[in-house]
């Protein structure tokens, strides 16, 4: 029996206080494959409710009874790895490979990092007379978004977990399915009643109403930039903790002494992964002004091997981007980027040659782009790049620092001491020196509009916790 039209309150599936569904369209067809229902704050008020009756007894559980329950969470999500991918690959149409190797593995690596990080984790110190200790900060909404589902449910409700919160989430209702997999694993891997909740809806309908309830006393949110602010303007009036990791748009220096043939073509691939829609893509290519030809000759048979297409084939290493919505204005992005005068090197408006339904995208690279042009400036969240000269090191660092985001950088030289130096001036959460291996220990979040807060490991732990300060404890 399917629970995609249920929600998870208090350790049972139940239906919404209001009937009302939504249908849920696989962006390679563009046609329903299922609905969910959605809730509104009458859902989070019973949802919320179950959280804070269980966060009284759950917060005063040991590490080492909530150390037990996440490794009964990884051996279960083990169990339901192939059933997570396909509900990855239907609801954002990512080819299967890349949903099983990239999508799923990342809850998987979270759950692993979590777990190794909190094995070590201290939740008190003694200084002097005053005994400091980290307590779980409460009761906690989980907002996240549609590009890497698990990844961002995973890397919020386990170290909540870790921390001894109670949660509720509100998946994206653009991709669900996987969230509600992950609420079956939760109940089949014994989690206790109440200590995680899951609602779907809208962000209006049900996120705000978690931001804005009395009862939460923390918002963890994931999304655009103009979304958290808006979560951030309704968590004010109840002055609750808000972590945010928004929007980006990254530079991906490559310096004169890098390999080229393999800075660029890395890069090319490192923006179109996942379609594009990673917050953290390097979505400008920075390249010395006398090898700007080069690197656009380059790029351009890179974009051009991309295999676009029908998700469940083995050939295809490029899907469509999630929704009609998206793929909108990302055609208007294109239409901008060659109205402003950059040069069109491969792609362009349309769907690509052979393709007439599914929100797919021709894998785009545009060269000669300047700094202030749209395509520059704006996140576009598609398989679609920029490459901008400069003239020096300076040049560079101050065209990858002029933008109001700060997820991510990148850097790329084979002297490992100059990538050094370059990224110490990088105004990111974080930055990568000649692409290496993703790493879930590593801290993630955002500088300027890019957000606050970090997640990952011990850091996303920290997030969730409170610090007291016992003064005199040592007599």
């Amino acid at each position: 029996m399917s629970n995609h039209e249920n929600f998870y309150i208090n350790g049972e599936w139940v239906s919404p206080a209001k009937p009302q569904t939504l249908d849920v369209i696989n962006p390679a067809t563009e046609e329903p494959f299922t609905r969910i229902s959605v809730g509104s704050a009458a859902d989070v008020d019973k949802a919320v409710a179950a959280a804070k009756a269980a966060y009284e007894t759950f917060s005063r559980t040991s590490p080492a009874e909530r150390l037990a329950l996440l490794k009964r969470v990884l051996e279960v999500y083990l169990d339901r790895f192939e059933d997570i991918a396909q509900a990855v690959s239907a609801e954002m149409g990512a080819p299967l490979s890349f949903a099983r190797d990239a999508q799923a593995w990342a809850g998987r690596g979270h759950l692993e990092s979590t777990i190794k990080a909190f094995e070590t984790y201290s939740f008190s110190e003694t200084r002097g007379t005053t005994m400091v200790v980290k307590e779980p900060i409460g009761v906690c909404a989980l907002i996240t978004p549609w590009n890497w589902p698990l990844n961002q449910i995973v890397c919020k409700v386990a170290p909540a977990i870790a921390a001894g919160c109670t949660v509720v989430l509100k998946p994206s209702e653009i991709a669900p399915i996987s969230g509600i997999v992950f609420a079956e694993v939760m109940h089949a891997a014994g989690v206790p009643k109440g200590v995680f909740n899951l609602v779907n809806g809208t962000g209006p309908d049900v996120g705000q109403v978690m931001a804005s309830h009395p009862d939460v006393d923390m918002v963890s949110f994931t999304g655009s930039t103009r979304a958290g602010v808006i979560v951030a303007k309704a968590a004010a009036d109840t002055v609750k903790r808000v972590a945010q990791e928004l929007g980006g748009k990254s530079a991906n220096i490559i310096l004169p002494d890098a390999d080229f043939e393999t800075a660029v073509t890395k890069g090319v691939r490192g923006c179109f992964s996942n379609t594009g829609q990673s917050c953290d893509a390097p979505t400008r290519m920075l390249v010395p002004k006398d090898r700007h030809d080069e690197a656009l000759a380059i790029a351009k048979a890179v974009a051009e091997a991309f295999r676009t297409g029908d998700p469940n084939s083995e050939e295809t290493n490029l899907g469509p981007v999630v929704s009609q919505l998206q793929f909108d204005k990302i055609q208007r992005l294109i239409e901008v980027g060659i109205s402003e005068g950059a040069t069109l090197v491969t792609g362009g408006p349309g769907r690509p040659d052979g393709l007439n339904r599914g929100y797919y995208i021709r894998p785009t690279v545009f060269g000669n782009v300047t700094p202030d042009m749209t395509i520059a400036r704006e996140e576009i969240f598609g398989p679609v790049l920029s490459i901008i000269s400069y003239e020096d090191e300076e040049d560079a660092i101050r065209i990858a620092n002029d933008t109001v985001y700060g997820l991510a950088a990148y850097v790329q030289s084979q002297d490992i001491d100059r990538a050094r130096r370059v990224a110490a001036r990088m105004r990111a959460g974080s930055v990568y020196l000649n692409y290496p291996a993703w790493d879930t220990m590593a801290s993630f979040g955002g500088y300027k509009q890019s957000g606050n807060g970090r997640e990952y490991a011990d850091f996303g732990i920290h997030d969730f916790l409170e610090i007291k300060s016992v003064v005199g404890y040592g007599g």
